[in-house]
Parts: C-alpha cells; sequence; structure tokens
C-alpha cells in the first residue's frame, strides 16, 4: 500500500511527512545540473554544497522562486527524486499528495505545483495554504469558531493570515522573507565594508547572530569575501547590532503586513487575538528577538512556535488524517 505524504515545497528547504512515520526527509530545495546535458547531477544537501562553488557546465538552481515555481521540470526533477528516495509507492499503488503553497498564488502556478505533485508520482493531490497547515502544525487549534493568527516566514515569502473555523479570513502575503533577508545582509556588508559575501555566507551571518531587536553588539562573527578594491580574499567582523540595522527594512515591511491584516480582521476576531496572541513559524521566527519587535510593534502578545522550521510539514501530518475533507484540484 502507498502511504499517504504531506510536502512542504519550500522556496529554501523541502520537508516531507510520511502517515504514520512523522518528518522523514528535509533537503534543501536545489538542484545541480550539467548545462551542457541538461542531465542532473545533484539534488537536495548534495546540490546546496555546490552552490557558488561550481565549474561553468555545472549550475545550481534553486527551482523555486519567493514561494512558488520558476522552473517546472527541475522542480519535477526534485520532487521525483525525493519521493523515489522515500520507497513510498505501493507495487500497484501511488500516494495521496497534500502539498503547500502561498496564500497569494495564482490559479496558473496552483495548476503548475499540483501538476509537479502528480507528474512526480502522486496519486490524489490536495492543495493547502501555508500558514492554515503552520498554524496546525503549530498546534492551533483553527476548527473552532475563534480567531488565531500566525505570521510564517519562510525563505521566500512571508505569510499572514487570521484563521477561524478552519478556514482563512484575511490574509497577506509578501515575497519577501529569509532569501531577502539574506541579500539584505550581503548588500550591507558590502556598502559597509566594501567586501563582497556569497549568498551562502549571508545565510551563515544570519543563523549565527541575526537578530532584529535589542541586538548584542558584543556578538560578532568573523566574515570572509572578496575585497571591492583589491579583488583579493579579506575578512571582517560583522556585529550582531549590524545585522539588526541591515534587517530593520525587510522587518518592518512583515510588520506592515501584519498590522494590514489586523485591521481588516473582524472586531470579535480581534478580541480573540488579543487574549491568546499571535503564534510565529518558520525559519524567519528563529531571529534574536524578533517575537518582543512583533509584540513592540503590534502591542499583542507573541509566541514562538515549539518547532517553527517543521510547523508546515507537521500541519500536513495533521492534515493527512482528514484528507476526505480537504478539496481536491
Amino acid at each position: 500500500m502507498a502511504k499517504d505524504i504531506g510536502i512542504d515545497l519550500g522556496t529554501a528547504n523541502v520537508l516531507i511527512n510520511v502517515k504514520g512515520k512523522g518528518i522523514v526527509l528535509n533537503e534543501p530545495s536545489v538542484v545541480a545540473v550539467d548545462t551542457h546535458s541538461g542531465k542532473v547531477l545533484a539534488v537536495g544537501t548534495e546540490a546546496y554544497k555546490m552552490v557558488g562553488r561550481t565549474p561553468g557546465n555545472i549550475k545550481s538552481i534553486r527551482p523555486l522562486k519567493d514561494g512558488v515555481i520558476a522552473d517546472f521540470d527541475i522542480t519535477e526533477a526534485m520532487l521525483e527524486y525525493f519521493i523515489n528516495k522515500l520507497n513510498v509507492k505501493g507495487a500497484f499503488s501511488k500516494p495521496n499528495i497534500l502539498i503547500c503553497a502561498p496564500t497569494n498564488v495564482t490559479s496558473i502556478e496552483q495548476k503548475a505545483i499540483i501538476q509537479a505533485a502528480e507528474k512526480s508520482g502522486g496519486k490524489r493531490v490536495y492543495l493547502e495554504f501555508e500558514p492554515k497547515v503552520a498554524a496546525v502544525g503549530a498546534g492551533l487549534d483553527i476548527f473552532q469558531p475563534q480567531g488565531n493568527m500566525v505570521i510564517d516566514i519562510g525563505g521566500g515569502t512571508s505569510d499572514v493570515a487570521v484563521l477561524s473555523m478552519g478556514e482563512i479570513v484575511t490574509s497577506r502575503s509578501l515575497r519577501l522573507a529569509g532569501d531577502k533577508m539574506d541579500a539584505a545582509i550581503a548588500s550591507y556588508v558590502k556598502n559597509k565594508h566594501k567586501l563582497l559575501i556569497g549568498e551562502h555566507t549571508a545565510e551563515q551571518i544570519k543563523i549565527q547572530i541575526g537578530a532584529v531587536y535589542e541586538a548584542d553588539p558584543e556578538k560578532t562573527i568573523e566574515v570572509r569575501g572578496r575585497d571591492i578594491a583589491t579583488g583579493l580574499p579579506r575578512e571582517v567582523t560583522v556585529s550582531a547590532s549590524e545585522v539588526a540595522e541591515a534587517l530593520h527594512d525587510p522587518m518592518m515591511q512583515i510588520v506592515a503586513a501584519a498590522k494590514d491584516v489586523l485591521e481588516q480582521t473582524p472586531p470579535e476576531l480581534s478580541a480573540d487575538i488579543i487574549d491568546r496572541g499571535i503564534m510565529l513559524t518558520g525559519g524567519g521566527a528563529l531571529l534574536r528577538g524578533i517575537s518582543k519587535l512583533f509584540a513592540h510593534e503590534l502591542k499583542v502578545p507573541v509566541l514562538l512556535a515549539d518547532d517553527p522550521l517543521d510547523a508546515v510539514a507537521l500541519g500536513t501530518g495533521v492534515l493527512l488524517d482528514n484528507i476526505a475533507h480537504h478539496k481536491q484540484y
């Protein structure tokens, strides 16, 4: 028998939850391709190691951009590779797949995501919106007649939504999240320290000392890159307060989106949110001081999910149990 699977098809990582087993795969959404032959050389972790380090004929491609499929064939090859690796297909049966998408995907983008899942070996494919799945994965009971608010900051998109009775009441999706934060850090280091760094390095700075509120100036990291003037390798020291400065603008855009959603929320549900607080999920929720920043700006209690990185994948596991109730496309 094929086992049903839930896929968090993220811009930065793909997580797969197999019914009854939990999260069995978590790998970067990267594929390395030989440009001469078009052959896929590596997928996931192996391909990620090659980013920024390959010769001209090998290209590391991230097939998802801003939460949607930018390269259909590569996405399909990546999904197929991951699904085959898990061995979830039965001898004569295919798994049902529940896959997640940001709230602002167009119907064409939705079709592309579903098609990629079908072609990579799904029997029936169900699509759910990320903030809804993240809220379920973070342990919120969204099926009651009460307001729950979630802010899910991923790699490609940040989704803000208010949910009640199992559905999204108001939402905003920004194509601004972890990737744009890495770019902001790289740009800051270039302007302030006159040093060029790659996306890998920028991401490492964010993970190791990234802070967005009351950053500790004592926390620093040594960063290596290429000097703009001389073109030679050089090392500089970057502090957590500098990272907070670099991330200020992207964070304020996410805060503005959250304010927007709160302003459009019916008053009864707003009252529930004041009582219950806002739940933060996604990799961006791991930035130091982020819950304090949102609480300060939105004047509402803000909670951090127990497992923010896995919230969407965990949510697919819960929703797989009730897969019959989902909309099928």
